[in-house]
C-alpha cells in the first residue's frame, strides 16, 4: 500500500508527487540503526564489544567500558557535548570524533538513558568508519550496501544533483507551539527545553543555529551534511521497504537470523528505569531503535521496532505481520510521539490487517 497527497510546498500549493522526497528528521535514526544491524550481520560489529575496541580514543573521560549495545540504547551519557557546534565542524568527521572522544558522560554509562539527539548518529558513523574495510562513513555505507541493492531513493547527506523541485519544504514549529499544548507536550519538558542549565537544553540546543528554527533544515547546506540521527531525505516508501525487508526475514540484504533476533528482543531497561533524562518521559530503547513500553504500543506484538521523528514522521518493522511501515509529512506537529495524523493511518492499517 502506497499513499500520498497534499502539498510538497504549501506556500505555492505545489502538489506532492509520487517521487517527492522529504526530510524525516529522527526517523533517520531507524535507517542508521538498520545500517548498523547490517554491519553486525556481516561480522563487522559486535553489539557486546566495547566501543573503544573499535575506536580507542573513545575510552577517554570515563567511557572505556561503554559497549556498543549501551551506546545504541542511549545509555552512554553522551547526549550533550560541551563544545559549540557549527556547520564546518558538523561536516568534519575527524573533528566530531575528537569532540565525542573527549566528552565526559553526563552519568555513569549503563545506569540510565537519555536521548542522544545528534551524537548517536555521529558515534554510529564513526563505528562504521573504523570497522568498514573501505573506511566509509555511515551515509556512504548505507548508500552502497543498503540503498542501491534495495533500490531505495533515500539519502543521509543529500547529493547536489537532486533538484530542489523534488524536495518537499518543511513547515516548522515555534517554541509557542510546544508551550501552548501542555496535553501534547509535557510541561516539564517545555521548561527544561527553555532552561540553559538543564541537560535537555544542552542536548537539544547545540548547535544553536539549528535549535531556534527547525525549518533551517530546509537549507541545502544542512541537508548535504551526513547527520545519521536527523537529516535523512528520501521517498517515504523507501523507509517502509527497508523495514519490510527486516520484518520479513532480511532476505533482500541477507541479514543473519541472529541479527534479526537481536532486533526483535525486548529492550533492556537500565537500573534507573525507563525515564529518559533528556525527554523527561518513559521511553524504551534497543540497538538504536524504539521498542514497546507501557503507554506506547505499536506493532502486532512485542517484537516490533522502529523510530519516529520530530513533527510526526515514523517508521517501524513488525515481524508479526512481516510489515514495513513509514509515514512522512511537511507540516510539523507538536507531539513527541503518536502524531494524530500518523496514528490514524497506523490504526486504520491494523484494523485492515486484523480483519483479514
Amino acid at each position: 500500500m502506497d499513499l500520498w497527497g497534499g502539498y510538497r510546498d504549501a506556500r505555492i500549493r505545489e502538489p506532492w508527487e509520487e517521487d517527492t522526497l522529504v526530510l524525516v528528521y529522527s526517523t533517520t535514526k531507524g535507517v542508521a540503526a538498520l545500517t548498523l544491524a547490517l554491519a553486525h550481520s556481516r561480522g563487522l560489529i559486535d553489539y557486546d564489544e566495547r566501543v573503544a575496541a573499535y575506536w580507542p580514543e573513545f575510552a577517554r573521560g570515563g567511557k572505556e567500558g561503554v559497549t556498543v549495545r549501551q551506546l545504541l540504547a542511549h545509555q552512554a551519557g553522551l547526549c550533550a557535548v560541551d563544545a559549540p557546534l557549527d556547520l564546518p565542524t558538523m561536516a568534519d568527521p575527524e573533528a566530531l570524533a575528537e569532540i565525542l572522544a573527549r566528552q565526559r558522560p553526563a552519568w555513569e554509562p549503563g545506569t540510565r538513558h537519555g536521548y542522544h539527539y545528534l551524537t548517536l548518529g555521529w558515534c554510529q558513523s564513526e563505528l562504521i568508519r573504523r570497522t568498514d574495510p573501505r573506511g566509509r562513513s555511515l551515509g556512504r555505507f548505507f548508500r552502497d550496501e543498503v540503498a542501491r541493492p534495495l533500490g531505495l531513493e533515500f539519502h543521509i547527506g543529500l547529493p547536489p544533483g537532486v533538484p530542489d523541485s523534488r524536495v518537499a519544504r518543511i513547515e516548522g514549529l515555534r517554541y509557542a507551539d510546544f508551550a501552548l499544548r501542555p496535553r501534547q507536550v509535557p510541561w516539564r519538558f517545555v521548561l527544561a527545553f527553555l532552561n540553559s542549565r538543564t541537560l535537555t537544553y544542552r542536548t537539544l540546543r547545540n548547535p544553536a543555529f539549528l535549535s531556534g528554527d527547525n525549518t533551517r533544515f530546509n537549507g541545502r547546506d544542512v541537508l548535504a551534511l551526513e547527520l545519521p540521527s536527523a537529516n535523512g531525505v528520501g521517498q517515504v516508501r523507501g523507509v517502509a521497504k527497508l523495514y519490510g525487508v527486516f520484518a520479513a526475514g532480511g532476505e533482500g540484504l541477507r541479514i543473519r537470523r541472529e541479527t534479526l533476533e537481536e532486533l526483535e528482543r525486548p529492550a533492556v531497561v537500565p537500573p534507573a528505569g525507563l525515564r529518559d533524562e533528556v525527554l523527561l518521559r518513559d521511553v524504551a530503547y534497543s540497538l538504536g531503535l524504539l521498542k514497546l513500553w507501557p503507554g506506547r504500543p505499536f506493532g502486532g506484538d512485542g517484537r516490533a521496532y522502529g523510530v519516529g521523528g520530530v513533527g510526526g514522521s515514523a517508521g517501524f518493522a513488525d515481524p508479526a505481520f512481516e510489515l514495513g511501515y513509514a509515514y512522512g509529512m511537511t507540516k510539523l506537529g507538536p507531539r513527541l510521539f503518536d502524531d494524530p495524523r500518523e496514528r490514524a493511518l497506523r490504526d486504520a492499517l491494523y484494523r485492515c490487517l486484523r480483519a483479514l
